[in-house]
C-alpha cells in the first residue's frame, strides 16, 4: 500500500513520520472496519466523507473521555486525572488544539496502556464510550456523516485519538471505519511507543491520501470536516471542505477560501469565537436543515 499513497500529489512536504503515521493509520483502519456488506456503496463509489473526531463530531477530546473511564477502572492516580482535567479545561475553552498539550496527554496515555493487551483496551473502550462519550455526539454533525451514508458514500473519522478508540465510536455511529493514532503492539501487548507519529497535522492528510489511493477515491468528489486550524492539510484534500465549530484562524481560512462552516455549539460559546448567538441556538435544526440539502446536492 506505500505505493499507492504516493499517487495523489502534495500540496506540501510532509515528513517522513508523517507519511509512515498515515499509512499505518489507513492500514489499521481498512483491516478494523465492519464487512463490506453492512455498507453497501450505491452512490458515486469514488467519493467518501472524512470527519475530525475532537470538537468536530463529539464535544471535547477523545482521549480525555477516555482517560477518565481508565481512572475510574483504577489505571492511573488522581493526579494523573487531574492533569487530564487541565487539558480538557484548556481544550475547551481555547476551542483548538495545543501541540504541548496534546505531546503530555499522549505521553500519558502511552505510559498507561503499556503492557497492557489491545483486546482489554478494546473493550474498556466499548464501556467507556456508553459512560462518557455516546451523550457528547453534535446531533448537527451526525446528520451530516449521515446524509453521506444515505447517498451511498463512506465516511471515515480522522482523529489524532487511539485508532481503537475511534474505531469504537465510528461502529456505535455506523460509520464506515476510522483514522486514528496507532499505537505499537507485539503479541497483542501494547509497547508504549507509537507507530511514526501521532495522526495530526500533516499526518491525517497522509492518512486520508492513503486510504484514498487504496480505496480507489476521487478526493476532489470527496468532502472533509473538522473544527481545527490545524486540519487545513485534511481539509484542503478534498474538493468539498467544511469548517464545524471552527476556531478563530480556521473561520477566517474558510471564510478567505469560500469554505462552507457550520457551528453546533451553544450560543454563549458561538459568540465568543465570533459567530451570531443565534446561529449557534438554532444549530441542532440546522444541522437537520444542512443534511436534507446535502443529501440532495450529493443525490445522482
Amino acid at each position: 500500500m506505500g505505493a499507492l499513497a504516493w499517487l495523489t500529489p502534495r500540496k506540501r512536504t510532509a515528513t517522513e513520520a508523517s507519511v509512515l503515521a498515515g499509512e499505518a493509520s489507513a492500514e489499521a483502519a481498512r483491516k478494523s472496519g465492519p464487512a463490506e456488506a453492512e455498507f453497501p456503496v450505491a452512490g458515486d463509489v469514488r467519493a467518501a466523507a472524512f470527519f475530525d473526531l475532537d470538537n468536530t463530531v463529539m464535544q471535547g477530546a477523545a482521549l480525555f473521555h477516555f482517560g477518565r473511564g481508565l481512572y475510574k477502572r483504577r489505571f492511573f492516580e488522581t493526579r494523573e486525572l487531574a492533569r487530564f482535567a487541565w487539558q480538557q479545561t484548556y481544550f475547551r475553552l481555547a476551542g483548538t488544539e495545543n501541540p504541548e498539550h496534546m505531546a503530555e496527554v499522549r505521553a500519558s496515555a502511552l505510559s498507561i496502556v503499556k503492557g497492557h493487551r489491545v483486546a482489554e483496551l478494546m473493550a474498556i473502550g466499548e464501556e467507556i464510550y456508553d459512560e462518557y462519550m455516546a451523550g457528547r455526539i453534535w446531533p448537527g454533525t451526525r446528520a451530516l456523516a449521515q446524509a453521506h451514508l444515505d447517498a451511498g458514500q463512506k465516511v471515515w473519522l480522522v482523529t489524532a485519538a487511539p485508532v481503537e478508540t475511534a474505531t469504537i465510536i465510528a461502529q456505535r455511529l455506523g460509520l464506515t471505519g476510522a483514522l486514528g493514532t496507532v499505537a505499537e503492539s507485539v503479541g497483542g501487548v501494547y509497547t508504549g511507543r507509537l507507530v511514526g507519529e501521532p495522526l495530526h497535522g500533516p499526518a491525517k492528510a497522509e492518512a486520508v491520501r492513503a486510504l484514498a489511493a487504496a480505496e480507489e477515491l476521487d478526493l476532489a468528489r470527496c468532502a472533509a470536516y473538522s473544527d481545527s486550524v490545524n486540519d487545513i492539510p485534511m481539509l484542503s484534500l478534498v474538493g468539498y471542505p467544511y469548517a464545524i465549530n471552527p476556531d478563530n484562524r480556521l473561520r477566517e481560512h474558510a471564510r478567505d477560501n469560500g469554505w462552507r462552516l457550520r457551528d453546533y455549539r451553544t450560543g454563549r460559546k458561538a459568540a465568543r469565537v465570533g459567530l451570531p448567538a443565534a446561529a449557534g441556538v438554532g444549530a441542532v435544526a440546522g444541522g437537520a436543515a444542512a443534511a436534507v440539502a446535502l443529501r440532495r446536492r450529493l443525490s445522482p
